[in-house]
């Protein structure tokens, strides 16, 4: 890893040091300080974004774009740095970096660029006025979506790059037209700066605002906290844990003037294997299950942590298939120490609820994730509370239901899921008329037939759901749909046309 950059901040266009410092924790590599954030900075960060609101938002479609482009080509150039300096970080192969996750955060930026040339998204309305209308004339009525102002973004643990620093949070907001401030997570602090230094790149390029853009560093818990209580933030973009997501949304909506926060938070993604699919073809569903709950050490917010069967030869051969296939798993590194321990806790957690039985047990290694997985009936999964808790990492739970109705059971007691996932052959459509519903209530993505590891990046993704898996089950922080947590609905009546907006401009 890189050790001759001078780390620091980026306020407004300035690189910005502070005293104190956090060490990072690599993999390979020495560690390396950065500074830590402190409040007085964020509100530096935050009121040059405010200050730059104004001229931020005026800016073009077509210059936004513009911009966001640029983004994509900095990120691009700086591949082989950020390559290495990732793997160091976190773990992550060279192919998760290089092939996968740099090219998705590029062409992300790009989706959007896109996505606000075409328009649409503005949802313009023109309802003309009728003078002559009895009983009462109707006035000129315009209305258009607009940018909410300043955003703080939380970068993400699991994903050092698509749900980052310059991850879909940041280019929605960007596209929204409404400046950024991130707080980079201290996990991959090299990484995130990397990105931050992209970011100001294309922004010196495209001649936008100074403010439009600022990278804090983390390292104490009172950065978060300062920039989620800063008067001028208007909304929060946050990935990660239920425990610190929630603390984050209860401070937005303890403030003096409460914000939206829209949090991503945890998920099991629970897949139903349908009587005739089950008996069909178990045995290569429980082997594809492994194969999905083991991909990224299960480091997925959409890892589908339990799967629910009718119980009987195929869901032996569904748990047997599974268990021969995650035996053979190699380990693999973990994102953080947090995140190991938390597995291994998790994982013990589960092992020891009473009526659960362990098919697989490993010794998972300090910073290395070894699979396990468990046998459960629907009557205790549905007794005991802490099995529908996430467990980041390969982690798996196979829950047997005695007939139809019980599986119902299981569907309704789900808590909001970002996806939930339907295995069935087209003897089972019965089961599924009773099921879609209750999937539909509970999930933002509906699968048939799949693993919902892997979100596309596209129009019509949700990615998202009911609490807890998400804060505010109307968006999406995946797709372009994702902006409009970044805009909201003015309504203009009789506006002299000399004062149009140009987007409003017929």
């Amino acid at each position: 890893m890189t050790q001759n950059r001078d780390a620091g901040h980026l306020i407004a266009g300035e690189r910005v040091s502070s005293g104190a410092t956090f060490a990072s924790s690599p993999v390979t590599g020495a560690a390396r300080d950065f500074p830590i954030g402190t409040p007085d900075l964020i509100d530096r960060a935050v009121v040059t974004a405010d200050d730059a609101f104004g001229a931020y938002a005026a800016t073009t479609r077509e210059d936004r774009a513009a911009f966001l482009k640029a983004i994509a080509e900095e990120l691009e150039t700086r591949v082989d740095e950020i390559t290495e300096t990732a793997m160091a970080e976190t773990g992550l192969p060279e192919p998760r970096i290089r092939s996968v996750e740099l090219p998705r955060t590029a062409n992300q930026m790009r989706l959007f660029a896109r996505h606000i040339r075409d328009s649409d998204y503005l949802d313009r309305r023109h309802d003309e006025p009728l003078p002559d209308r009895k009983p009462m004339p109707r006035p000129d009525l315009r209305m258009i979506q607009r940018p909410i102002g300043p955003v703080a973004i939380f970068g993400a643990s699991n994903f050092p790059l698509a749900f980052s620093t310059a991850g879909g949070d940041t280019a929605a907001a960007l596209a929204a037209g409404c400046p950024v401030v991130v707080k980079g997570h201290e996990g991959h602090p090299g990484t995130a700066e990397l990105a931050a230094e992209a970011i100001e790149a294309a922004r010196q390029r495209t001649g936008m605002p100074a403010g439009a853009f600022s990278f804090v560093h983390g390292g104490d818990h009172a950065v978060g906290q300062a920039l989620v209580r800063h008067p001028l933030i208007r909304a929060v973009g946050f990935t990660g844990s239920l425990k610190g997501g929630r603390a984050l949304f209860d401070l937005c909506a303890s403030r003096e003037e409460p914000i939206p926060f829209f949090g991503e938070l945890g998920s099991v993604n629970p897949i139903f294997v349908l009587p005739e699919a089950s008996a069909a073809r178990g045995g290569e569903i429980g082997k594809n299950w492994a194969g999905s709950l083991t991909m990224g050490a299960g480091q997925f917010c959409t890892n589908p942590g339990i799967v629910i069967v009718m119980d009987g030869p195929g869901a032996d051969a569904l748990r047997d298939a599974a268990a021969a296939a995650l035996r053979d798993a190699a380990p693999q590194t973990m994102l953080t120490d947090g995140i190991a321990a938390a597995y291994r806790e998790g994982a013990v957690r589960m092992r020891e609820v009473r009526g659960v039985e362990t098919v697989l047990e490993t010794e998972p290694g300090a910073r290395q994730a070894t699979p396990f997985l468990f046998d459960t009936d629907a009557q205790t999964w549905l007794a005991e509370e802490t099995l529908g808790e996430e467990v980041f990492g390969p982690v798996g739970l196979i829950v047997r239901c005695r007939d139809a109705g019980e599986m119902a059971a299981v569907a309704r007691a789900m808590r909001g899921q970002l996806t939930v996932t339907f295995h069935m052959d087209d003897g089972d459509a019965a089961e599924m008329r009773t099921l879609l519903p209750l999937a539909e209530r509970r999930a933002g993505r509906v699968l048939f037939n799949g693993f919902p590891t892997g979100v596309e990046v596209a129009d019509a993704m949700v990615h998202g759901g009911p609490y807890p898996a998400s804060t505010n089950f109307g968006a999406t922080s995946v797709g372009t749909l994702a902006i409009r947590r970044f805009l909201r609905p003015v309504c203009y009546q009789d506006i002299p046309d000399s004062l149009l907006p140009d987007d409003l401009r017929a």
